[in-house]
């Protein structure tokens, strides 16, 4: 138990102590946690052995909200308003495109089945939202023409799109999948996830303009 505690106030510490390294030396956030993982993963030097991928599916799922969270929490919108369109047609057709392109190149690069190369595809279409938000705001890039914007944006809102392309592929290869089907989990995805994020985020913005946050940290 002991050696449990010291070894996670450890990757606390060193979580803390690198976000601040990286963040003055222009290194993405994230790339930095990767190698923190490796350290101190299996083949690390704390061989910590995790098999667990359903805890492991929560953990990251859980994380993936926050990070979607502060990403919108954090995002100015009078710059993403003018660009809303483009980055809506990136995050959605975009993101289409790449899962189409990409898999049609697998498949005729390794002759495997196409709903799998397209499933691959599908799968690294969209860009990861931590990454270009840690990017764009570490590196002051002063990207023109609200660049910055647009693939923040775009970055935060392009998962349920390949979230979707990817149901789709499974439900192929599966051998569940028909018209009918594919219509109703698209629609349902499409309406029930609009509306309930649309509804989340108006009961948190009520939420957030009543309430004062006079707390100061540790944070400088």
């Amino acid at each position: 138990m002991n050696v449990n505690l010291l070894l996670i106030t450890l990757i606390i510490f060193s979580c803390i102590f690198f976000n601040k390294i990286s963040f003055r030396f222009g290194i993405p956030t994230l790339f930095v946690f990767i190698l923190l993982g490796m350290a101190f993963g299996s083949d690390g030097f704390a061989r910590i052995s995790f098999d667990n991928f359903a805890l492991s599916e929560t953990v990251c799922s859980v994380a993936l909200i926050f990070i979607m969270f502060y990403g919108g929490f954090g995002t100015n919108w009078k710059m993403a308003r003018p660009v809303a369109r483009q980055s809506i047609l990136l995050s959605t057709a975009g993101v289409f495109l790449t899962a189409l392109f990409l898999g049609l190149f697998l498949y005729l690069l390794i002759r495997r089945e196409f709903w799998l190369c397209f499933l691959t595809g599908s799968a690294l279409a969209s860009t990861d939202a931590a990454s270009v938000f840690s990017v764009l705001r570490s590196q002051k890039l002063d990207l023109k023409e609200n660049t910055a914007s647009i693939l923040e944006l775009e970055s935060g809102s392009n998962d349920p799109m390949a979230y979707m392309l990817t149901l789709v592929c499974l439900s192929f290869l599966t051998g569940e999948a028909d018209a009918g089907s594919i219509l109703r989990l698209l629609t349902a995805q499409i309406v029930f996830g609009i509306s309930i994020g649309a509804l989340c985020g108006l009961l948190s913005y009520r939420i957030l303009k009543s309430v004062s946050f006079e707390v100061d940290g540790f944070d400088v």
